[in-house]
């Protein structure tokens, strides 16, 4: 057999500070969207895998938690969730902003990348939104502080990756495909509609709300003609539940209204959604709550 028709798969990581677009570039190179995106940071919880099939290699992208200076308990398990993801892949993507030189975010990340022996490369986002000639001395500046495989600039949002895809593909061994061609994620259904609503509450909400949420679907039931789901929107103090609920109901049904067009899109089937909003003062300490969330694992 050929070098060019082995087939090649393998697990990639995308790694970064909150907030610098790896949800976006997640859902770009599956060409759907299973990971919520918001300009708000810290957005992602869980280690949501999404996978991409090519003629001779199938890739299995781990979009991980933003690396960041912990909070509460719930925020130390996504960066340790992170961090822990870097000895189980066969490449590393760092994402950083095109718009910035290295923070102490970034700066943190790269040290913690120094005994690694991954394959790492840095993909600077958003550099459309910066002149050409600037990249030069960030990539200098970057590539004095660790050795990258491969600096990629582009533009996740506009779904410019450059050889990107190709560049992975190389530094893939062979390997069986781990999951079939029509599969997009290991994550379950009920997990991708929580994360929707979520997202929603991300978008239409500001300050602590959205931070200070979780979302737990009871019941999804597939009927003849819809699906049913049964959602509780969990907050830590009751004057967070008023303005979830809003004046005469408003707002849930804004949130209710959204996340039910995006599910009824990725899913491909109509949906019946119930939203109730309960109090659980401090669930972020919880870890019996963290663990149905699937944030801690129920080893840890």
């Amino acid at each position: 057999m050929t070098e060019e028709r082995k087939f090649r798969s393998g697990f990639i990581a995308i790694i970064g500070r909150p907030n610098v677009g790896k949800s976006t570039l997640l859902n770009f190179l599956l060409g759907e969207k299973i990971a919520i995106i918001s300009d708000k940071p810290q957005t992602t919880r869980n280690r949501i895998l999404g996978i991409v099939n090519r003629p001779a290699a199938q890739m299995v992208f781990i979009d991980t938690p933003g690396i960041h200076k912990p909070m509460h308990r719930m925020n130390e398990h996504m960066v340790n969730t992170a961090l822990a993801t870097y000895n189980e892949v066969d490449v590393i993507l760092m994402l950083v902003e095109a718009m910035e030189p290295p923070g102490a975010g970034d700066r943190f990340i790269i040290e913690t990348l120094s005994k690694v022996k991954t394959p790492v490369f840095l993909l600077i986002n958003k550099a459309d939104l910066v002149k050409k000639e600037s990249l030069l001395p960030l990539i200098q500046t970057y590539s004095a502080l660790c050795r990258f495989e491969e600096i990629i600039p582009l533009s996740a949002l506009r779904g410019d990756v450059g050889n990107l895809i190709d560049a992975i593909i190389k530094r893939l061994p062979e390997g069986p495909q781990y999951f079939p061609e029509d599969q997009l994620t290991d994550q379950p259904e009920r997990f991708i509609v929580s994360e929707l609503i979520r997202e929603k509450i991300f978008t239409l909400t500001k300050d602590e709300i959205p931070y200070s949420t979780a979302v737990v679907i009871e019941d999804m039931k597939e009927e003849p003609e819809l699906t049913r789901v049964d959602a509780v929107i969990y907050v830590e103090r009751e004057s967070q539940k008023g303005i979830l609920i809003g004046k005469n109901g408003a707002m849930l049904k804004r949130i209710g209204t959204l996340a039910r067009q995006d599910a009824e899109k990725l899913l491909g089937a109509k949906i019946f959604l119930q939203l109730w909003v309960k109090v659980k003062k401090d669930w972020r300490e919880d870890e019996r709550m963290l663990k149905e969330l699937g944030i801690v694992g129920e080893g840890k």
